[in-house]
């Protein structure tokens, strides 16, 4: 067995590892009270581990754009991906640009709780760096994904360039409404699970059905789920927000 090969085995391993238990761990914050904590216990341990996750696609992703015959020799006998040209740019350029994004996300939902009384603090440079690397990322993705003709790596790089420019309207936002962070904060860490589960869903279908996996549905999926649930949270929060305000004012 080559050293890649085998490297990238350790990736995966280390990948599902940490991986497996934040998909699990995504719906205690969504389902459990805001603000209690098991919320807040949860959060923490899904955002350490979709961190770690994405962090080991990095690196997997990274691996593969140097050596993908190496560390996809099973892809080689299936027709749809005997292209090391096209294995390259899904497996590696694409996954590259997913694991930036999860990291983009997973690192935003958390500074968001933690500065939300120093918005200031939002404006420090690792997080505007995590915008400038996002942005990069998400062209790179619809760049290779126009030179070997992938549609959908265009149109999922669309996904971070949408949140850079929403991450970066709040954090240069210089009067931001009490309830932004949390709007913010939820958009970030439900979005994290949805680059999860669309990782998980597309490239784990390479290996139980290889024909499957780049339908549009296995993509589609998680982003309505993930969408509705930001809709619903944020709604919520914008009105629970406005049903305190007159009780307020008459206090």
């Amino acid at each position: 067995m080559n050293s890649a090969h085998h490297l990238f085995d350790i990736l995966i391993a280390l990948h599902i590892t940490t991986g497996a238990p934040g998909l699990i761990a995504f719906w205690l914050p969504v389902v459990t009270k805001k603000g209690s904590q098991l919320h807040k216990v949860s959060g923490r341990a899904f955002t350490v581990m979709m961190l770690l996750t994405a962090s080991f696609a990095v690196a997997m992703a990274t691996l593969t754009i140097s050596h993908p015959i190496k560390t996809h020799p099973q892809l080689m006998e299936i027709d749809a991906f005997s292209d090391p040209v096209l294995i390259r740019g899904i497996f590696g350029w694409m996954m590259l640009y997913l694991g930036i994004l999860t990291i983009n996300l997973a690192w935003y939902g958390w500074v968001t709780v933690r500065h939300k009384t120093e918005h200031e603090k939002m404006r420090g440079p690792i997080n505007l760096a995590m915008q400038g690397l996002l942005t990069v990322a998400s062209l790179n993705c619809a760049v290779q994904g126009m030179l070997i003709q992938q549609p959908m790596m265009i149109g999922i790089s669309m996904v971070g360039f949408a949140t850079v420019a929403t991450n970066m309207w709040f954090i240069l936002n210089r009067s931001p409404k009490p309830i932004d962070w949390l709007l913010e904060h939820i958009k970030a860490l439900v979005g994290t699970g949805i680059s999860v589960y669309t990782a998980f869903f597309a490239f784990g279908a390479v290996r139980l059905m290889p024909q499957l996996a780049l339908a549009p549905i296995l993509w589609a999926i998680p982003l309505i789920i993930g969408l509705t649930l930001i809709i619903y949270h944020q709604r919520t929060v914008i009105d629970r927000s406005a049903f305190r305000r007159p009780s307020r004012s008459t206090a």
